[in-house]
């Protein structure tokens, strides 16, 4: 997200090399929940919080998630936990998926999130 949302000047190599490494730990944990286990240590444990708060906004961080079907399946089976739901409302709800937005509220939301980290 650094060098692909946040940085100001953007650096296509930087930006590529850490898309491919998200893609790439996002098919390991593809692979790992490919046994048919519902989360990553096989019960819902710190392991999914801790990587649950990043992998559900690939979206934002331009990572192709592409065929990965299990992550898939974990992202929104961990997001429709009653807990996840009430933490990710605080302090407000973000929407992120910006597929749908048009171009104006894109740019807005990534120029109003650049400037909160860039305080």
């Amino acid at each position: 997200n650094v060098f692909y949302r946040y940085f100001p000047e953007k650096i296509p190599a930087a930006i590529e090399r850490y898309q491919n490494e998200c893609r790439r730990l996002f098919e390991v944990l593809d692979t790992q929940l490919s046994d048919g286990r519902e989360y990553i240590t096989g019960e819902y444990s710190i392991a999914d919080i801790a990587n649950f708060s990043w992998i559900h906004v690939y979206e934002w961080a331009g990572i192709n998630t592409e065929g990965l079907n299990h992550l898939h399946k974990w992202i929104d089976r961990i997001a429709d936990r009653p807990a996840v739901k009430r933490g990710l409302a605080i302090p407000e709800p973000l929407n992120i998926r910006l597929a749908d937005a048009d171009d104006d509220a894109k740019d807005k939301f990534i120029e109003d999130a650049q400037k909160m980290l860039q305080r």
